[in-house]
């Protein structure tokens, strides 16, 4: 692999393979919660540009009939379901026992129908129904908006792709703490496991006919 060039990334002939996108797509929401855009969050990111373009993003898929889930992290109460993983990060800690902080952002709330997962780690595939329920729906495609890019957004990029969906990771609708940790890791996602998209691409997407 190997770096931008004049600002377009660039990709070793091993590296630069493409996936086809199909036309059973789903849109995954992966945990636009209070605790990643309300500044008293110790999980806070420092821009709400990816929350407003996932919102533009669910709207296409609503209005083209494409169906739409979301996720959201909430722990027991005392975190006993969180394993190791709420020893590394200790700001999970804000999730225990749900709360405001878990509740899903009113840019994004889920319409009547719309399923939501609650889960526990990174990926939304890990511990959840989420595969066999694509699976059940004839799913092929998943676009991904959501947070974070390096963690949640990463980790179900990778399982869906293990899994044998198409994942789409829509660039706009992702977001991180610092815009070289979004870079690095949406590079890695398309040299190795997604295909990285605008915004406008995502939307024309899920505007085609099916």
């Amino acid at each position: 692999m190997t770096g931008p060039v004049d600002g377009v990334p660039t990709f070793d002939e091993g590296f630069a393979g493409e996936l086809r996108p199909g036309r059973r797509p789903v849109v995954l929401a992966v945990d636009l919660m209070r605790a990643y855009f309300d500044p008293e969050s110790p999980l806070c990111l420092p821009s709400r540009e990816c929350l407003a373009s996932g919102a533009r993003v669910l709207a296409a898929a609503r209005a083209h009939g494409v169906p739409v889930i979301h996720t959201r992290v909430e722990f027991a109460p005392d975190g006993s379901d969180g394993g190791v993983f709420v020893r590394k990060v200790r700001a999970l800690e804000h999730l225990y026992g749900g709360g405001p902080l878990s509740e899903l952002m009113p840019e994004v709330a889920p319409a009547e129908g719309e399923l939501v997962i609650t889960k526990q780690y990174a990926s939304a595939f890990f511990g959840t129904s989420l595969a066999s329920t694509l699976v059940a729906k004839g799913i092929d495609t998943v676009v991904l908006v959501g947070v974070s890019t390096s963690g949640c957004i990463r980790a179900t990029g990778v399982d869906a792709v293990q899994h044998g969906f198409i994942p789409l990771v829509v660039r706009d609708a992702v977001g991180d703490r610092t815009p070289e940790t979004h870079d690095a890791n949406l590079f890695d996602l398309q040299a190795k496991y997604a295909e990285v998209v605008e915004e406008k691409t995502a939307v024309a997407y899920l505007g085609e006919q099916r």
